[in-house]
């Protein structure tokens, strides 16, 4: 099938103005969480050097970006993908060289002239395109262990280089493309186990040690007593019974505590307490002496706290534009970034955050009908790549900021400050609107 000649044909212009909605509520909010009484706000816009300047000129950039992106051809996304994919790899293995430390992440390559690029950020891009294109080929047969084990690698390839650049966020999110290939047919026995370890670990730091020992002891003999009849015609039912409670037991026992003391630094422990309500006890780190410059119970404890009193105090309509103590106080940390939600809620109040996530939840439902109306499997699979993306982003941004995930540093798409984040989400959201406009092509 020839390309159409006019480019707005077949474009999904709902999801466009969406994207420029939400761009447009970024903005508004980096600017509130950065206005200051008394201020020539548009002269200190128009030198460039405060974060919603900047964000105007990303926003540019990104404007920029998404018109190559409208204008190409649709069969570069499949042809390139994998070279991109190994372009990702090695920008995140040059960040050991050339990197750029930054709030002890070295995951940044300096551009000059004040800005860095996040090649963690880039590469999700890159994995989406890698795992459609991977999804797509004839032979591929994603019922298979192997093809599923491909799969894998290449969603935590980029993961695991997060992990060793101390962006241990930034990780979390490849485990998003988990949702694409349950949808392109990796067993839900897979999700159930990945599920299942989660809550085991949740149990482990919420219940006394002993307590949830005895507990999993009493599940696995009520398990055997119900299976009793099942058990006396296939024995191996027990031994699989047994095998999952000794598992169980080991991760709960030794597992987790030799995780949260040896492998997580003491913050990263300290945070991850905190969201259950624990104190963790730091001496029992290993970490304990590697970042005595950063304590970090206190501030980890007082960005939350300061992040449920600013969206607390906006009660139900809000206390208005400019009008938040809180922001106006610069009393929530990294405002512009991380808690960027809070400038919203205290400004709106409950029913502007429940129509500022409708917005988000308009888009996501908008992006899976784009993703059921694709012909192509690599068009469906990014589409659900980016539908996945953007939920996970979502959910434990918002999450944290109200204190019910550990603090990660998981910016809020299209809507905190950042040209690295703000250029992913433009790029990825325009593939996307370009495969939909060819839908009627079969792309592999």
């Amino acid at each position: 099938m020839s390309r159409n000649n006019n480019v707005s044909q077949g474009i999904d212009w709902l999801v466009v103005w969406l994207y420029a909605l939400l761009l447009a509520i970024g903005v508004l909010c980096i600017f509130m969480a950065e206005y200051k009484t008394g201020i020539d706000w548009l002269g200190s816009f128009l030198s460039g050097k405060t974060s919603y300047s900047k964000q105007v000129i990303f926003a540019g950039v990104c404007f920029i970006a998404a018109s190559f992106i409208l204008l190409a051809d649709s069969k570069l996304f499949t042809a390139f993908a994998n070279l991109l994919y190994a372009f990702g790899i090695v920008l995140m293995l040059a960040t050991f060289v050339i990197g750029k430390n930054i709030n002890g992440s070295k995951s940044w390559i300096p551009l000059g002239g004040g800005f860095n690029l996040q090649p963690a950020e880039l590469c999700k891009i890159f994995t989406a395109l890698a795992l459609a294109k991977y999804l797509s080929r004839q032979e591929t047969d994603f019922s298979k262990v192997k093809s599923q084990v491909i799969g894998g690698i290449i969603a935590l390839a980029p993961a695991a280089l997060s992990i060793l650049q101390n962006e241990t966020g930034l990780a979390l999110v490849y485990f998003s493309f988990f949702i694409v290939m349950y949808r392109e047919g990796l067993p839900p026995g897979l999700l159930i186990v990945g599920i299942s370890f989660g809550v085991l670990v949740v149990a482990t730091l919420v219940v006394e040690p002993n307590v949830l020992a005895i507990i999993l002891t009493v599940i696995a003999v009520l398990t055997i007593y119900f299976l009793r009849k099942q058990i006396k015609k296939q024995k191996s039912i027990l031994t699989i019974i047994v095998a999952v409670w000794f598992v169980c037991v080991g991760v709960q026992r030794f597992a987790v505590p030799y995780i949260f003391n040896n492998v997580f630094q003491c913050y990263q422990s300290t945070r991850i307490y905190s969201m259950v309500g624990k104190d963790y006890d730091c001496e029992l780190n290993r970490h304990k002496g590697k970042r005595p410059d950063k304590p970090v119970k206190k501030p980890d404890d007082y960005n939350v706290r300061q992040s449920k009193i600013a969206i607390g105090s906006g009660g139900l309509l809000g206390k208005g534009f400019l009008k938040g103590t809180q922001t106006r106080g610069k009393y929530v940390p990294a405002q512009p970034t991380d808690f960027i939600f809070t400038s919203w809620g205290e400004a709106f109040g409950f029913i502007g955050c429940v129509s500022f996530l409708a917005v988000y939840l308009f888009l996501l439902f908008r992006i899976v009908k784009i993703a059921e109306r694709q012909r192509s499997t690599f068009s469906r699979v990014y589409a659900y790549s980016v539908a996945s993306i953007l939920f996970f982003h979502i959910t434990v941004n918002v999450c944290m900021t109200i204190g019910l995930f550990p603090i990660i540093g998981i910016p809020l798409p299209l809507i905190s400050y950042g040209g690295s984040s703000l250029l992913t989400f433009t790029v990825l959201i325009f593939i996307l609107i370009r495969l939909d406009a060819d839908r009627q092509m079969v792309l592999r």
